[in-house]
């Protein structure tokens, strides 16, 4: 009978391999929730933004229906697209919801060229905090 060969890296590789699954399941998770509840949280979130005075915008309604439309394709995007949207967010806060980090640099990067958006006030954390406010809900209980 052969001796099993336990090895450290082999647990570690195996650890790593558990939590990644995890991350993932959760992220798909969100994705969903994202998708399903896509109309309230559009409205939501830019109605926090208006309040917190993060955006100033000329129609409620197109960015609004924008950032319904980003909800809707969340959960189509692919893995490289989404590391790369968020990787100049990446660091901002400590165990970040990656929601809030994919609508932090939404805002920023794509949104700011919308016809209908003027301005976005504020450095990104404060974006950030304002998007996490609203999509925090989407993250499973830990």
């Amino acid at each position: 009978m052969a001796k099993v060969n336990i090895s450290a890296n082999r647990a570690t590789d195996k650890t790593i391999r558990a939590i990644d699954r995890k991350r993932e399941q959760e992220r798909r998770k969100m994705f969903r929730q994202a998708k399903d509840h896509a109309e309230p949280l559009a409205a939501k979130l830019v109605q926090r933004l208006l309040d917190k005075e993060i955006i100033e915008v000329t129609s409620v309604t197109n960015i609004r229906n924008a950032v319904e439309e980003q909800l809707n394709k969340l959960g189509y995007l692919e893995e490289f697209e989404l590391q790369m949207k968020i990787a100049p967010v990446r660091t901002l806060v400590q165990d970040p919801n990656v929601v809030s980090l994919y609508f932090t640099q939404y805002l920023i990067e794509d949104l700011i060229n919308h016809p209908d958006m003027n301005d976005i006030f504020g450095d990104d954390l404060d974006v950030y905090r304002a998007v996490d406010s609203v999509f925090r809900v989407l993250r499973p209980p830990k």
